[in-house]
């Protein structure tokens, strides 16, 4: 490495001393890149996985700009879910039916809460700190639904957010602003004129009437959840037009660009003379390379549809309702009557419900398990012959917990091999950054799984919180055929004495174990 990039990497490392830098720096630096182009990809692919940005790398190989100092825009959303999002979403594709001309359906749905920005890559997690206080302060004081307003004109349509709540978003910009300021050194001017959600603007005046009455159709009282989202984009194509490949295209010659179907494309409309009739000149976004291409392999896509989502911060609805319960049961108590109550209280409990609704259920796969790396003959190779388990790889576990057959019975419920607890922090990490909340985890009583969720559980700081409920009708019985053993699994006391918080007032549903039950008989040939 040379001793600029040194420079440059321990820089960033006394910057960001916590364990998502590392996480993901560390590998891409191991694998030869250079500190810069690293943190290029990374802030490239809003700082996913090492994975994403070791593809971002391999594709930009031939990129005439990698190694150039151009720092991706940032900007802040306040984006709409739930069944609003989907009322809106309806709109964007019955006026874009309707009305050819509309520069709203360039992005997705959204109240702007601050102006395209610049970010040196190696502060972009700066960015996601900034986030994260500026949402924590003003978590109790946003509004449990947020009133909107439809506005129309001769040349926009959409609605606007009252003066009570929106003073409450613009000190979420203003909050975000400032942070970012101080933390990562960047510039952002927060929105503070009238806040809108565009539904259309610079469309024909003809379409106008057309326009309203699908307006109409959208109530802003349905339920949603507002997010704050932080997006980037590439800043050298701001003014381009953006196409969308449709085709595979293989060039015929030296200056054609390579087209994949889903492929994003760039094209100056101000460069196309040196362009044949039916071709284009337009630099490929996945590879960042320049070349001509056939118009009639594309289609034109959204402004937004190229742009890079990095970290979000949603406003819990059920947090803030039980609040506000909680200060009316006790107004009621002290005899006061509460101004929240009659027809917000109706709208209050309706946007309760719709929040439990939206529970969800995240399904994850175990990690890179050591027999799908060494193969079948895996134990043979770390085994010693009196029995005794010895790392003859480093991708193989450190160290195995005790079975009560002892070694043997890692043959058909192996562990997770070092790369495959690696993959198991990386995905509780990333869950961490996105924010979602975890209440509850269950997993299947294969080794591998009950790793996975540990390693999740630690990054996302719940382990001692949080008991794993080992579940076996998630294992799958049904892969064990007629004739065959099935696997000798880790007791419930055995994983405690290996260190696993496991559940041991958990217990399946009877059904479940039923049906277990028959699958082993099954299996086993006693069926």
């Amino acid at each position: 490495m040379a001793a600029a990039e040194t420079q440059l990497y321990a820089k960033v490392s006394n910057k960001h001393k916590g364990r998502s830098t590392a996480s993901l720096l560390d590998p891409l630096l191991g694998m030869g890149f250079p500190a810069h182009t690293a943190l290029k990809a990374l802030a490239a692919t809003g700082r996913k996985t090492v994975e994403e940005a070791c593809d971002w790398l391999r594709c930009h190989r031939n990129d005439p700009s990698l190694d150039d100092p151009i720092p991706q825009e940032y900007a802040l959303f306040l984006c709409p879910t739930g069944t609003l999002l989907e009322k809106l979403q309806e709109f964007w594709r019955e006026s874009k039916r309707q009305c050819t001309k509309n520069r709203a359906h360039e992005v997705f749905p959204h109240i702007t809460l601050c102006d395209f920005f610049t970010c040196e890559d190696h502060k972009v997690e700066c960015l996601y700190e900034a986030l994260k206080r500026a949402g924590d302060r003003i978590l109790g004081s946003f509004p449990v639904v947020l009133p909107l307003v439809l506005h129309s004109s001769v040349s926009y349509l959409g609605f606007f957010v009252n003066d009570g709540p929106a003073d409450v978003i613009r000190e979420l910009a203003l909050t975000f602003a400032t942070e970012a300021s101080v933390l990562a050194d960047c510039t952002v001017k927060p929105c503070t004129k009238q806040l809108h959600l565009t539904l259309a603007h610079k469309f024909y005046p003809h379409h106008q009437r057309t326009l309203e009455e699908l307006a109409r159709a959208i109530h802003p009282g349905h339920s949603c959840q507002w997010t704050a989202a932080l997006y980037s984009r590439d800043m050298r194509f701001v003014h381009y037009q953006t196409l969308r490949a449709l085709f595979q295209y293989k060039p015929q010659n030296v200056d054609e660009l390579t087209l994949s179907p889903g492929d994003y494309i760039f094209v100056d409309p101000t460069q196309q003379e040196e362009a044949s009739e039916g071709w284009v000149i337009g630099i490929s976004q996945r590879t960042g390379c320049q070349g001509f291409l056939p118009e009639n392999y594309t289609e034109p896509a959204g402004e937004s549809d190229t742009w890079v989502k990095h970290r979000t911060y949603t406003f819990s609805l059920a947090m803030d309702l039980m609040s506000r319960k909680d200060g009316e049961a006790s107004s009621r108590r002290n005899g006061e009557p509460h101004p929240s109550q009659t027809s917000r209280d109706i709208s209050s409990i309706q946007a309760l419900q719709a929040t439990i609704a939206r529970r969800s259920v995240l399904v994850v796969r175990h990690g890179e398990r050591v027999d799908q790396i060494f193969g079948k003959s895996w134990l043979q190779q770390c085994s010693t012959p009196d029995g005794k388990y010895y790392r003859p790889d480093l991708n193989f576990p450190y160290s195995l917990p005790r079975r009560r057959n002892g070694i043997k019975d890692f043959e058909n419920d192996p562990p997770l091999s070092s790369c495959g607890i690696f993959q198991s922090r990386m995905a509780g990490e990333a869950l961490l950054d996105s924010g979602i909340r975890v209440t509850a985890a269950f997993t299947s009583p294969a080794l591998r799984c009950v790793q996975t969720a540990r390693h999740i559980l630690e990054e996302l700081k719940l382990e001692k919180r949080i008991k794993i409920r080992v579940e076996p009708g998630i294992f799958e019985w049904t892969k064990w055929e007629s004739g065959k053993t099935t696997p000798a699994l880790m007791t419930l006391d055995e994983l405690k004495e290996a260190n696993f918080n496991v559940s041991t007032e958990y217990r399946s549903l009877p059904w479940v174990c039923a049906s277990v039950r028959r699958t082993e008989r099954k299996a086993s040939g006693n069926w």
